[in-house]
């Protein structure tokens, strides 16, 4: 499918995947909205992008802020027809050793955040009768990675809120798609937090070897384009890890197939 002419909105856009995203649709003649923390360095990004965009800076942790982020981004074109949940944090830390004020930061920013930026957007999406979520899991989202464990634990339920969304909207017209990035060449790793919620302040040889972003990115789009619902894009072991836990097609149309029947309506009649 095309997109061009569509209206995107990406968050973490201001690096990293995120950019990278924005700079791939873009030169499919998407327009786009970019959100993050850092106002300048979205402005940066925009600077790059041959297409309208839009910068709306805000945390994705504040509740009124999104809201009003949300309002407008509806209102810059009347429409967002690809919403990207992309902001998060990683981690570098032992279980034992990490402070709970760590799980609660990355699950707040890495799960609740973008479950929050979905839900402000069904109403439109179903609404108008299309759109795209994507949202950005990781391999350690299908596989839990030592030192991740508030990662992987935000990630896996990033991917399930996701599924389940899915088959809620199968019949609206909105497409679902869980994307399940390997190491990509990004600040991913110097930007984890440590057991106190310290930045690492150091990157992994495998994220500084990993897929170019850009790569990565075009990888990802592509893919949406062709409507695949689980996306992994990632090299060599990684890879291999992801296709082990890949849920196969058939349970996801299953899923979707008791929503057809009325499965949510005669739940709700019971309620």
């Amino acid at each position: 499918m095309s997109f061009e002419g569509q209206v995107a909105w990406i968050t973490g856009a201001s690096s990293g995947i995120g950019a990278a995203l924005a700079r791939d649709l873009a030169g499919r003649g998407v327009q786009c909205i970019l959100s993050g923390r850092d106002e300048d360095r979205l402005n940066a990004v925009a600077a790059e992008l041959g297409t309208a965009s839009l910068i709306l800076p805000f945390d994705v942790r504040d509740d009124e802020a999104l809201a009003d982020a949300t309002a407008k981004a509806i209102g810059w074109k009347g429409q967002v027809d690809i919403a990207i949940a992309n902001a998060g944090v990683s981690q570098r830390s032992r279980a034992a050793k990490t402070d709970m004020s760590v799980y609660r930061e990355i699950i707040a920013i890495d799960l609740t955040a973008q479950i929050a930026f979905t839900q402000g957007l069904i109403g439109h999406m179903t609404g108008r009768g299309s759109g795209h979520l994507l949202f950005i899991s990781s391999i350690a989202g299908k596989v839990g990675v030592p030192m991740r464990t508030a990662y992987c634990a935000a990630k896996f339920g990033l991917a399930g809120y996701a599924d389940a969304l899915r088959a809620e909207l199968s019949q609206d017209g909105v497409g679902v798609h869980v994307i399940y990035p390997g190491s990509v060449a990004t600040d991913v790793s110097r930007n984890a937090l440590t057991s106190d919620g310290s930045k690492r302040g150091v990157s992994d040889k495998a994220i500084d070897e990993g897929i170019p972003a850009d790569e990565a990115a075009k990888t990802m789009i592509d893919a949406v384009a062709l409507n695949q619902r689980e996306i992994i894009v990632a090299r060599g072991m990684e890879e291999a890890m992801g296709e082990l836990r890949r849920t196969p097609d058939q349970l996801f149309d299953q899923v979707s197939a008791m929503v057809a029947a009325g499965y949510m309506d005669k739940m709700e009649a019971e309620s």
